[in-house]
């Protein structure tokens, strides 16, 4: 008997798990490839840096408002159904987006897309939380975003290659009709935690007691998350490290690299996938690494330092030569990892049953600092522009870009003061009796 209940286990915890993590890369995907496709964008709607960085960030904003209501749901609905709901809504948004003929069209195509893949990050974490030990989460934390970023990587050069053969419109489209297929499996074939299924927790299978159920309405649930104040330093790292990180690798590291240094799309898109698959490797390792020492803080605090230091050379555009331009793309992705580990910090200082709220708080401020610093950076870099246009789209100088990226340079430097607040868990919660 237990040797069939340890295989069904695993069956419904990998089936469930790799559905949801489609998900996430499809999050990631539409999160990142404004940025292989801005000169795309600007041509097709006339746009200026500031509507081109408007445009990109209506996801983030969608995706900001939205992570609370999706912690709450993702712990009182379910995964589930959120996510089957979400894969639905982002289908339909790509859609839009990839046949929109206006700016305006295209902007809700965004704003649709931001509300339905808002659902998965906080799903795969709470999935994560109840499908597997957690002594793990850590771990398989930097898996699900090794995995979510391959969506990030494929947002890079390989959609570069691809709208050369066809056109950013039709990827979008089947983008699209993916989004809808993987909707209806997730429906049918997921379950939101092993009890769904009949299944005993993952403690009750070591003889160990369940963690304790949340007794009461979510809304005092999420007070008590709100009014720990262990749960706020890790906003600060999530605002400025992953709120630089995505809208550079999102939108103006091309352009950077197109009008600043001189590259060829396809090298510049081979960048930024380096420095996405060096974050997405990275988030996996900090992950291994953290549970391995038993300590988070030396992880993100180590890695953050360095991500505000690999900053430099882009702002003051120094001219490196593609032996070194590689190496800092690389660097610049490995240790902004570091932050990922706010996550699993901020749930080990909460309730377990809150695990979804909590990681949904501090959440918010990556997707936040994305959505200020896209339109942000262009509409700084729009006001020294010399009106200098390549095929219909704008060209920066480079003192434009080291106005524009300075911001986020500010932006990482804040979020490395705001992370010497965050506590240190031992990599475990410190609100269950016997986990301190």
């Amino acid at each position: 008997m237990t040797t069939h209940i340890h295989a069904r286990m695993r069956r419904l915890r990998w089936t469930s798990y790799t559905l949801v993590v489609l998900g996430y890369m499809l999050a990631f995907f539409h999160r990142m490839a404004p940025a292989a496709i801005a000169g795309d964008l600007q041509q097709s709607f006339q746009a200026s840096g500031a509507a081109l960085g408007a445009l990109a960030a209506a996801y983030f904003y969608t995706y900001t408002v939205m992570q609370i209501p999706i912690g709450v749901m993702a712990d009182t609905m379910g995964v589930r159904k959120i996510v089957a709901i979400g894969a639905l809504v982002a289908g339909l948004g790509s859609l839009l987006f990839g046949l929109a003929d206006t700016l305006a069209a295209a902007s809700m195509g965004r704003v649709l897309v931001g509300l339905g893949v808002s659902a998965m990050f906080i799903s795969l974490m709470k999935l994560n939380s109840v499908w597997f030990h957690d002594r793990h989460f850590g771990t398989v934390g930097g898996m699900s975003i090794l995995l979510g970023n391959l969506g990030s990587v494929l947002a890079a050069a390989p959609l570069v290659w691809a709208v050369t053969h066809t056109s950013w419109r039709n990827v979008f489209v089947a983008v699209g009709l993916f989004s809808l297929l993987l909707g209806v499996l997730v429906w049918f074939l997921v379950h939101s935690h092993p009890g769904e299924a009949g299944l005993p927790t993952m403690r009750e299978l070591e003889g160990k007691e369940a963690h304790p159920r949340h007794h009461g309405h979510w809304y005092d649930g999420l007070l008590k998350v709100m009014k720990n104040r262990a749960t706020w330093p890790g906003f600060w790292p999530n605002l400025g490290i992953g709120g630089s990180l995505f809208a550079f690798a999102g939108l103006w590291a091309i352009p950077y690299l197109r009008d600043v240094h001189g590259m060829e799309r396809a090298v510049a898109a081979n960048h930024t996938t380096l420095l996405l698959f060096s974050f997405a490797v990275g988030a996996m390792l900090s992950g291994m690494l953290s549970d391995r020492l038993g300590k988070r803080m030396p992880v993100i605090l180590g890695g953050i330092a360095l991500y505000v230091l690999c900053w430099l050379p882009i702002v003051f555009a120094w001219h490196l030569p593609p032996g070194l331009s590689y190496p800092l793309f690389a660097m610049m992705g490995l240790s902004a990892s570091g932050f990922t580990l706010t996550w699993a910090s901020v749930k080990e200082v909460n309730p377990p049953a809150l695990s979804g709220m909590a990681t949904s708080v501090i959440n918010t401020g990556s997707f936040l600092g994305a959505a200020v610093l896209q339109p942000l950076v262009g509409w700084a870099m729009d006001q020294g522009w010399d009106g200098k246009l390549l095929a219909g789209a704008r060209v920066y100088s480079e003192q434009n870009y080291q106005i524009g990226l300075g911001i986020m340079l500010a932006f990482a430097v804040v979020g490395l003061f705001g992370a010497l607040a965050i506590r240190e868990t031992h990599c475990r919660y410190t609100t269950v009796s016997g986990h301190k």
